[in-house]
């Protein structure tokens, strides 16, 4: 017998929310039904889809407002035949037909003329039409189940495309579950205060379309935070399109972000979409803002004020709906006040601002990301997790890191590489002499107090919250600082 997708075909039909919007099969089915029953002067129809106990009618016809359609009002042995020939069936009079003698639900309810024809998708049955009349013995032809049987092919053809765009879907849903997981706050690691602070901003925002200005050194995570922000927020299940705008010339920036019509500019073979466009209902990020040319920064400042604007040589306008995220590893509001960006577009950008630290600023996270990069690179090796020694780490702890959390990454990577064993150590990190700890390096209370001041210095010298992050008490804390103060006399 033809394999059958029963379960999974129901599912789908029946859950109008997998369709996404898409057009209603079950409507359709009831139009296809409904034109099949009228054409045929049948006095009842149904389509089912599946088979033995997972048969299920999907569309009904002429069944009194007070009777819901039911399997056991048809002849349930002409279904399972022609489920299990996949052969098309016609009978004048199922009373005196010898292949239904037995049937109960054709003596039942007096049943004589039937039409039932297979619904086959990639040679499955998935399901059938019945059209049956307790009236008129000679009421169904050949004729008829030569033309039913075409509108048994258009109710399959919708139910596989309901079948088809399902998978999709899923496909959709499963790809856009691993986004949120490598692009959500998971992937933002760290627990020092300042990034904290960062946190705090991103949640409050994520779910608006508020225009966000992220600044901070190059190699802080500005566009790791902007992808956590759109793939954390309202607007995860559309594009999220990223733009360097730092080295480009102003005519090849122009092209990529509003795109072009055909014969506009030698070069230009065909139309071409811009960035906006394929951002449209989604996120546009923006990186290296104060690097565009007051030309470019005109044509932004309209996209954001009037939601619109016009690919290269081209008249007419195209209205576009997004949210702008854009970063910098400048003041924009220097470059402002030296007269290099435009005041307007300054305000329109800034709504929100966020600073990223740099990671000499948090090393109390360079522990953390350590960690979290040495997990990384041996999934993505295929290798067993390494370790890093406690000097080694003492290291990475000092180091001022002008590359920020990119160069500690990229230090990771290349000593898991480099270490001749299951242990990363010093000479596998490859960082400059100056900045190694030193052979006698520095005794348990100089660190202690070290970190003790790092902290207090990133909690503002806020002493409560200071004890608390150590996790020592605020008796403890005021003695340490008193202790320091004496020796520094």
């Amino acid at each position: 017998m033809p394999k059958l997708r029963s379960s999974k075909i129901i599912k789908i039909v029946n859950s109008q929310n997998e369709l996404n919007n898409q057009d209603d099969v079950v409507k359709l089915l009831d139009t296809i039904l409904g034109l099949g029953v009228g054409m045929m002067k049948a006095d009842r129809g149904v389509i089912i889809l599946g088979i033995d106990d997972k048969m299920e009618i999907m569309a009904s016809k002429n069944f009194p407002t007070d009777q819901e359609a039911s399997l056991k009002e048809l002849s349930i042995s002409v279904v399972e035949k022609v489920v299990a020939s996949a052969a098309p069936l016609l009978t004048h009079d199922a009373l005196a037909d010898p292949r239904f003698e037995q049937s109960a639900s054709v003596i039942l309810h007096q049943i004589t003329s039937i039409i039932c024809v297979p619904l086959l998708a990639e040679e499955s049955v998935i399901g059938v039409i019945y059209l049956d009349s307790r009236q008129d013995r000679q009421r169904f032809t050949e004729d008829n189940l030569n033309f039913i049987s075409i509108f048994a092919r258009m109710a399959a053809i919708a139910v596989d495309y309901a079948s088809s765009y399902s998978d999709l879907f899923d496909e959709k849903q499963r790809l856009q579950s691993e986004l949120n997981q490598q692009w959500g706050f998971d992937e933002m690691i760290g627990r020092s205060p300042r990034i904290l602070e960062v946190y705090s901003m991103m949640k409050r925002v994520m779910n608006t379309d508020i225009s966000v200005l992220l600044e901070g050194e190059s190699g802080t995570g500005k566009e790791l935070v902007a992808r956590a922000l759109h793939y954390s927020g309202h607007r995860r299940d559309k594009a999220f399109i990223a733009q360097f705008c730092g080295n480009l010339s102003e005519n090849l920036l122009e092209s990529e972000l509003f795109g072009h019509k055909k014969g506009s500019f030698t070069g230009a073979i065909s139309d071409k979409q811009g960035m906006f466009e394929l951002a449209n209902g989604g996120t546009f990020f923006l990186d290296e803002i104060a690097e565009i040319s007051p030309t470019i920064q005109a044509k932004l400042l309209r996209v954001i004020q009037e939601g619109e604007f016009r690919r290269v040589g081209d008249n007419e306008s195209k209205e576009v709906d997004v949210r702008i995220i854009s970063a910098t590893n400048k003041s924009l509001k220097e470059e402002v006040d030296k007269g290099q960006f435009r005041e307007d577009l300054y305000y329109r950008l800034n709504v929100i601002s966020i600073n990223l630290p740099p990671l000499r600023n948090r090393q109390g996270d360079v522990p953390i990301l350590v960690n979290h990069f040495l997990d990384k690179y041996a999934t993505k090796n295929k290798m067993s997790k390494k370790t890093i020694s406690p000097r080694a780490l003492q290291v990475l702890s000092n180091y001022q890191w002008p590359g920020n959390v990119r160069e500690l990454e990229n230090a990771i990577e290349r000593a898991i590489i480099m270490a001749m064993g299951d242990t990363i150590d010093v000479q596998d990190l490859f960082i400059p002499e100056q900045e190694l700890v030193p052979e006698n390096p520095k005794t348990l209370k100089d660190y202690e107090r070290e970190i003790v001041s790092r902290v207090l210095e990133d909690c503002g010298g806020n002493k409560t919250k200071t004890a608390e992050i150590l996790g020592v008490s605020l008796r403890w804390l005021h003695y340490k600082l008193s202790e320091w103060k004496k020796l520094d006399i």
